[in-house]
């Protein structure tokens, strides 16, 4: 036992410091994005339905605030902006964090100056505000900070400062509903608290590194970038919540909630395309700069057949997910999680293109590409949805998502001839081929669900495929982790 392990040490060693800290990020994300999953049992147990409600609300409007308050200077631009200016990128990091907190002090008056009126609209009360506007802030810093950390390699410092978040979140939610005769107040305290105690320390620390917290030329430089990129966030919203609150409308409570079970369950592929994402993105930057475009395909096309294969596993198991989260009531969700898996594939995807829009500093295609797919999908929810019911709304949500992806592509080469790029950066062929492949696995495999026996013989058959293909899908891994 000992020596496996010295030899699984020795290997983890021999690694290149790019793998190890691709393999540490990607935890770093999916620890980050699961704790709303691990901890939903939790509260769901300690506040009641209205209580728990109260909360999502919450959650919501601060997914829908936070396109004004800090209009994700720290994702959007950010990320691009340091690796395009790496000679200033103390100042830049600085300066956009003192954006960020001025924009976040700013909208916290305008809404304390009217707060009656503004508790009114958003159902909410000053309580629970207030932490939003730290939570919006909190995170932005932390966004920042992250950032910068994935550019450099720095694994160990953000996975120490994740983790730590991740424990004291819960934790302190837990006491403070417990304490909090309000025990939504408590839950969103907790959150607010942990970020806190464990983000401010990091803005901080860039704000004594760049030492500027006023840039006439930075500010004006993210606000010129930011403000187009709003419509995008907003069309953003919609495009991932219209379809619940059409089928709410159209067909009612009973639909409306299969199918958001159906979404809550797919969607969870998302923590693997956030968390690849967030690990390749910052390197698809450097060699956009380095205008080393040949490499990018070596990691994409390989990045792109884990994610699909993540998302087919989704489905292949979607029966039994379905099983392990809800009653029989709700067993019909099955047949929507196939499309919407596969919409999980295609909101990875389009990002690859996206990459080129933010590099080269074009939020108009950007919000363009979004507002047409949020536009599409609230047409085709309101004419399918009545022919066909809750169903229809994940293959409207699989059509626009392409739609989007496709209109990001188009983007991307009419940026590359608009820069004077002549070489092919992603062959339209693999593109295709990949894609192609995966959706219509998802399909096949979803006319297995009537077929119990032939199901499980297909899962035998990956599972041996997977044991077959060990070396070649770890070096898929490697490739993508390593990149260099």
């Amino acid at each position: 036992m000992r020596n496996k392990i010295r030899k699984l040490l020795d290997k983890y060693n021999s690694l290149p410091v790019q793998a190890k800290a691709g393999f540490w990020f990607l935890v770093c994300t999916v620890v980050q994005r699961s704790i709303t999953i691990i901890t939903t049992p939790i509260f769901t147990r300690m506040l009641s339905e209205p209580e728990y409600g109260e909360y999502g609300v919450f959650i919501s409007w601060m997914g829908i605030l936070s396109c004004f308050v800090t209009m994700f200077i720290f994702s959007g631009i950010y990320p691009q902006a340091i690796v395009k200016h790496e000679e200033e990128k103390d100042v830049y990091s600085s300066s956009m964090q003192g954006l960020t907190i001025t924009l976040v002090i700013f909208w916290c008056i305008i809404y304390l100056l009217g707060r009656t009126f503004w508790n009114d609209i958003f159902f909410l009360n000053t309580i629970e505000l207030i932490a939003m506007f730290v939570v919006m802030w909190g995170n932005a810093a932390f966004g920042f900070w992250s950032a910068e950390k994935r550019i450099a390699y720095k694994y160990k410092s953000l996975l120490a400062v994740t983790l730590t978040e991740a424990i004291m979140q819960p934790v302190l939610s837990i006491v403070l509903i417990s304490y909090f005769p309000n025990k939504v107040n408590g839950l969103v305290w907790g959150i607010a608290i942990a970020n806190l105690v464990c983000y401010s320390p990091l803005f901080v620390s860039q704000m004594l590194k760049g030492k500027q917290f006023f840039s006439s030329k930075i500010w004006k430089y993210s606000l010129g970038l930011a403000i187009p990129l709003i419509p995008h966030y907003l069309s953003s919203v919609v495009l991932n919540s219209s379809d619940r609150i059409m089928i709410q409308k159209i067909v009612g409570e009973g639909p409306a909630g299969i199918y958001n079970l159906a979404y809550t369950i797919s969607i969870c592929g998302t923590i693997i395309n956030q968390a690849l994402l967030q690990t390749i993105q910052p390197w698809v930057y450097t060699k956009i700069k380095e205008e080393r475009y040949e490499d990018l395909k070596r990691v994409v096309y390989p990045a792109l057949i884990v994610i699909g294969c993540v998302n087919l596993l989704v489905i292949l198991i979607s029966p039994e997910l379905i099983k392990i989260f809800a009653p029989p009531a709700y067993y019909d969700a099955v047949w929507v999680m196939p499309p919407i898996s596969l919409s999980v594939y295609y909101m990875f995807t389009f990002n690859l293109f996206a990459c080129f829009e933010f590099y080269f500093e074009k939020p108009g295609y950007v919000s363009a590409a979004t507002f047409t797919g949020a536009g599409l999908n609230v047409v085709l929810n309101y004419i399918f949805i009545k022919m066909f019911g809750y169903v229809a709304a994940g293959y409207t949500t699989l059509i626009c998502y392409f739609v989007f992806c496709v209109a990001h592509y188009c983007f991307m080469r009419i940026i590359l001839k608009q820069e004077n790029i002549t070489e092919k950066v992603y062959s339209l062929k693999v593109l295709t081929l990949i894609s192609v492949a995966v959706t219509a696995c998802g399909f096949v495999i979803m006319l297995t669900y009537n077929y119990p026996y032939v199901r499980y013989g297909l899962i035998a058959v990956v599972l041996i495929a997977c044991l077959i293909e060990r070396k070649r899908i770890k070096g898929y891994v490697l490739r993508i982790m390593g990149r260099e």
